[in-house]
């Protein structure tokens, strides 16, 4: 689904900065009107789009330059495609962009253990590094976590006992 042309000055605060006048910094910020003249430049030229690029539905075209080594693909890309229907304001378009997050990464290791390869998590998380520069984190995160799956076990072990 391709996002219409939005009209910019039909969006409420889009270009707020743009006049001197109405800067938020002022009389804090001592201004000499110099730091303007690098406010206009000639635009970059456009990046073409060999992948599916999403963009918000906020701006009329994508940015001068994009990545693509990672287009929308699977559940994730479904997700991610359904939040930029919405407004970078909202809920609607951050908290599945964070849901398609956790889904890619399980995405990529069900990927990987399709083509035969065993992730080695503990590295691949930065538990090397971890060790190295933040050891007393780590064995308490390992510690707080054996004690809270040992009392889970505990509690659904006594339910069972119960019955």
């Amino acid at each position: 689904m391709r996002n219409p042309v939005i009209d910019p000055s039909q969006v409420k605060g889009w270009g707020i900065d743009a006049d001197p006048r109405n800067d938020p910094t002022y009389p804090m910020k001592k201004r000499n009107n110099g730091e303007h003249a690098g406010y206009s430049w000639e635009r970059p030229h456009q990046q073409s789009a060999t992948v599916e690029v999403l963009h918000s539905n906020e701006r009329p075209n994508v940015t001068a330059a994009f990545g693509t080594s990672t287009p929308p693909a699977g559940l994730s890309g479904m997700i991610r495609r359904s939040a930029f229907k919405y407004s970078e304001s909202s809920y609607g378009h951050w908290l599945p962009l964070m849901l398609a997050d956790r889904v890619g990464v399980v995405e990529g290791l069900l990927s990987d253990l399709a083509h035969g390869h065993v992730p080695n998590i503990y590295t691949e998380m930065g538990g090397k590094a971890e060790w190295k520069h933040n050891r007393t984190n780590l064995v308490a995160g390992i510690v707080v976590g054996a004690v809270l799956t040992a009392a889970a076990v505990t509690y659904l072990r006594s339910d069972r006992d119960d019955s």
